[in-house]
């Protein structure tokens, strides 16, 4: 998928006041400081379309970008760690967790981890929430780059998937990507296109 134009169109913290549920929809979310807005912005090609902060938890509301304008990507507030009060993370979690179930458009959420580290208990927490209300999902691994060797890479993601067939029969896809050197950016826009396929044609 060839990205011609990308837009920003508004922020929200409450699901009735984003756009109308006309356009396929995708959103990221992942644990603070997982590069998140890096990735965004080499998958839509823009220098600083989504906010690169050094302060986790900079994103601390629901953000809707047109691409193409035929789709959404929507950038969630990350969980766990964030420089913010108690009662804003109880606040970032209800309204990202009240998007998540009653989004009718919504068409598949995408979770980014760290690859660098072993299974984390908040990512493992997140994941059998989305699993256990239904909700489709792909997993994205960050920052390939920073990790040496392929078997490395390979023991690292073994590690999680590990974990997850503890509860599941069949894994979700799984792409590796580098917002640095721009690897699995296509393998992640190929399925947002299939998506878009999907989607239109069930209308």
């Amino acid at each position: 998928m060839k990205i011609k134009t990308s837009e920003f169109i508004l922020s929200s913290v409450e699901v009735n006041k984003c756009p109308p549920e006309d356009k396929p929809e995708y959103a990221f979310i992942g644990r603070s400081n997982v590069g998140k807005s890096s990735l965004l912005n080499t998958l839509l090609n823009r220098k600083n379309l989504a906010r690169v902060s050094s302060t986790p938890g900079k994103t601390q509301t629901i953000n809707h970008f047109l691409i193409n304008n035929s789709w959404y990507l929507v950038d969630l507030p990350g969980y766990g760690w964030a420089k913010v009060s108690k009662g804003e993370k109880k606040l970032f979690s209800k309204f990202s967790r009240e998007y998540l179930l009653k989004r009718k458009n919504l068409v598949t959420t995408f979770i980014l981890i760290d690859i660098r580290h072993e299974p984390q208990k908040v990512d493992l927490e997140f994941l059998e929430w989305i699993g256990t209300n239904q909700l489709p999902f792909v997993i994205v691994f960050t920052k390939a780059d920073k990790v040496t060797g392929v078997s490395k890479k390979k023991a690292l993601i073994a590690g999680y998937e590990k974990e997850l067939l503890k509860y599941w029969e069949e894994l979700p896809p799984i792409y590796t990507t580098s917002a640095f050197k721009k690897t699995g950016v296509e393998d992640v826009l190929a399925y947002i296109k299939e998506g878009n396929v999907i989607f239109n044609e069930s209308k």
